[in-house]
């Protein structure tokens, strides 16, 4: 008679069923049919994970089959990535060692388990420089075998579609590091249908309001949208159609957060954004060497049929992005007046664009020799790993330069062709080509005219470096330089030079407190960072070394006056500030308790209170939010909340290096204080209109205005209000009601 319970007989056909699925996703893959091998490690995963569960309460195999699920039908990878993903876990969660997997299943698999379980656990520690740590590692894992990052990519990915069952706090720094590492790596990789879904779950979770709201509004305007499409695309269909071609045509809307993001960027509601849709043609082509040409035919269809728009072609035919995208993509003017985005790509072109570069390149087809731009592009973060930032944060900025880049391509005196970031400049070429080509870099030719290393390069430039023996690296450097090998070289030869200013500063230092016989200690370092505005002790010293600052008869003065350390300990509190800007006594209070305060559960969620004597938060100065806006709270050291806009750029570098510190919070509905909110303000330019809107605000709406800027230019005004209110129905309600002035024609709140 059988021990086994329903449950575990229930869980079984569970576990049985997603592991057939998988066999069959492989089954109708183009892979080499290894199935005996994905059995073994299955089943020896199955067994490893016995009785373990996800948070979910599903049991945990569950995870390490839908992650090789997104491994072969998502990325379309072969067996030894299915396998390697249906035993990512293993080493990390149970006796079983990298040995014991290599013994079973060989030495790649063992490799690629290995480099998985080195990153394992989210790249982001709770200390900066583990963070910094962690992602070196995958980097440096990745240069050896791209496939362990195309399966932490899938991991991911899975934890993020089951994010729902984690706490607030924890979608938050999921959500955030998703957006900060994941989502551009995926972008640089060619995955760009994970990229997007990566992208929209972590909007989902970052802000579930917009989210839905977004989502409501297209599901809203697809019977209209429908509508111009079949009016587009009718005479271009009939065309093709006539040309003999064998294709498909589709509108495909823009992601939700690409959209969002559009909203935020340039300040408009969701009915402006026009380009929410493009139109996809993929045609079938037997033969690949003439996709280029066909490409060019579809286009010369349409263009006779529409306007085109003269800056936007994009030809990635002829030269692919670096990430393998290949697709010919032109804007041209639809019968409705709005311009419509055409994507013509072949299938193959379709397929590596969805699917990623990665699944076309070396281990589908075996080894090739040529070096890939995917190779070119590894070869150049292994250079960035040789010289790290020692700053986690700048390290992390310094990788995502390259992630997120667009490419240009420019020439060298000898025909050489170089991919460079858009935006690139001379400075970030001469650093391409050599470190110290880089160091003593005066000046550069471009296309044979003289120009300064600044200036910034275009697609087709032929570029000739000018050196000079006597040059040095200049900080200013910094502001024109993009790529992040120029950065890292650069920022590694000023620390040499900075660290003796560094030291000269520092004697400077201890010699003025022992002429006037001042105690070495904190409080003096304080009093001269607030002093001089100054936010490290490093700063402090590098500017006295270098002559910028001095120490005198008023610094003495300084050192002499007693009582001030407490205002001054608050002023330096990271990310601090409230709707005056001035200290409440209760902050004062608690920044001079050096104890602290009760320890608040990061895992509940923390009502933000406010009786208008006390409150128990503090507002953030670098985003200013307000009650009604979706914010997420920062436990600092006193254990005092800082609140910050959940898309709050500080608040983003945040959740991807202390999420530990991280709270979920909620505004409790009876707050009484005010806060600053900033209105942006544009409209025709008439006698009046000004008193019109300050009459709202200020009467209508019993608002105070703080600071009011308003500039015209041609019979055209823009302008921002600086007012205090309650809540972001204040802001809506203002908004809505300066709108209704004739001569308005936008009014939106902006980041103050």
């Amino acid at each position: 008679m059988s021990n086994i319970s329903e449950a575990e007989k229930t869980d079984n056909e569970l576990i049985e069923r997603e592991f057939q699925a998988l066999l069959t996703d492989y089954l109708n893959s183009n892979h080499r049919k290894k199935v005996d091998i994905i059995e073994r490690a299955f089943r020896f995963a199955k067994e490893a994970h016995r009785g373990i569960r996800r948070r979910s309460g599903e049991p945990y195999i569950l995870h390490p089959i839908a992650v090789a699920r997104i491994v072969c039908r998502e990325i379309g990878l072969g067996s030894t990535s299915i396998c390697s993903a249906l035993l990512h876990d293993v080493v990390e969660d149970t006796e079983y060692t990298v040995e014991d997997i290599e013994n079973l299943f060989g030495r790649k698999i063992a490799m690629i388990v290995a480099g998985l379980t080195k990153i394992s656990g989210g790249i982001f520690g709770d200390q900066a420089s583990a963070q910094a740590e962690n992602f070196r590692k995958l980097l440096l894992t990745m240069s050896e075998d791209i496939r362990v990052i195309l399966i932490k990519m899938a991991d991911r990915l899975h934890n993020m579609r089951t994010l729902g069952s984690m706490t607030p706090s924890k979608q938050y720094k999921i959500a955030g590091e998703t957006l900060y590492i994941y989502a551009p790596l995926a972008h640089r990789l060619g995955l760009f249908a994970i990229k997007t879904e990566l992208e929209d779950l972590s909007f989902k979770y970052e802000h579930p309001e917009a989210y839905k709201q977004i989502t409501q509004k297209i599901a809203d305007t697809e019977a209209k949208r429908q509508a111009i499409y079949e009016d587009f695309s009718a005479p271009i269909l009939k065309k093709l159609h006539e040309m003999g071609l064998s294709f498909e045509m589709k509108a495909r809307v823009k992601s939700v957060y690409s959209i969002w993001n559009k909203m935020q960027t340039k300040n408009i509601p969701f009915e402006e954004v026009y380009d929410l849709y493009a139109v996809r043609i993929i045609f079938d082509c037997p033969k690949e060497e003439d996709e280029k040409k066909e490409c060019w035919n579809i286009y010369s269809v349409i263009t006779d049929i529409y306007k085109v728009h003269p800056e936007r072609i994009r030809d990635w035919v002829s030269r692919p992005k670096a990430n393998g995208y290949q697709a010919l993509h032109v804007t041209v003017m639809g019968p409705d007046g709005n311009w419509i985005e055409v994507q013509i790509r072949s299938r193959r072109m379709d397929e590596i664009a969805e699917r990623g570069f990665a699944a076309h390149w070396k281990y589908k087809v075996g080894n090739s020799d040529e070096e890939s731009e995917l190779d070119i592009w590894l070869k150049t973060i292994k250079e960035i790993l040789e010289n790290p930032e020692p700053n986690a944060l700048d390290f992390l900025d310094t990788i995502k330069l390259n992630l997120f880049a667009s490419e240009i391509f420019v020439f060298t005196p000898k025909g050489e062709l170089k991919t460079l970031p858009k935006d690139a400049t001379a400075l970030d070429f001469a650093f391409t080509l050599h470190s110290d080509m880089g160091y003593h870099c005066i000046a550069a030719k471009v296309n044979h005219r003289l120009v300064p290393i600044s200036q910034k390069l275009q697609s087709g430039d032929q570029v000739e470096i000018l050196t000079s023996k006597s040059q040095s690296p200049k900080p200013e450097w910094i502001n024109f330089i993009t790529t992040a090998k120029a950065k890292t070289r650069l920022m590694a030869a000023l620390r040499k030079d900075r660290k003796q200013v560094i030291v000269k500063g520092e004697e400077i230092y201890n010699r003025f407190l022992k002429e006037n016989n001042f105690e070495d200690n904190i409080r003096n370092i304080d009093k001269l960072l607030n002093h001089y505005k100054i936010d490290k002790k490093e700063e402090l010293f590098y500017r006295l070394g270098a002559d910028e600052i001095s120490l005198n008869d008023s610094t003495k003065k300084l050192f002499k006056e007693k009582g001030q350390n407490v205002f001054m300990k608050y002023l330096r509190i990271p990310f601090v500030g409230n709707s005056n800007n001035k200290p409440s006594a209760q902050q004062l209070q608690e920044v001079t308790n050096n104890e602290p305060t009760n320890k608040i559960d990061r895992k509940a969620t923390y009502i933000l209170k406010d009786d208008g004597s006390t409150k128990n938060y503090t507002i953030a100065t670098c985003c200013n939010p307000i009650p009604g806006d979706d914010v997420l709270g920062y436990v600092n050291e006193n254990e005092n909340v800082i609140v910050h806009k959940r898309s709050c750029p500080v608040a983003m570098r945040l959740k991807s290096s202390f999420g530990s510190r991280l709270v979920s919070t909620q505004w409790d509905d009876n707050i009484i204080d005010s806060f600053p909110a900033t209105i942006e303000i544009t409209g025709i330019d008439q006698v009046g209109v000004l008193n019109q809107i300050t009459r709202i605000i200020s009467n209508d709406l019993a608002v105070n205005i703080r600071n009011l800027n308003i500039e015209t230019n041609d019979g055209l005004f823009k302008g921002t209000i600086s007012v205090l209110v309650h809540n972001i129905k204040d802001v809506e309600r203002m908004c809505d009601n300066i709108k209704k002035i004739k001569e308005v024609k936008s009014a939106t709140r902006i980041m103050s």
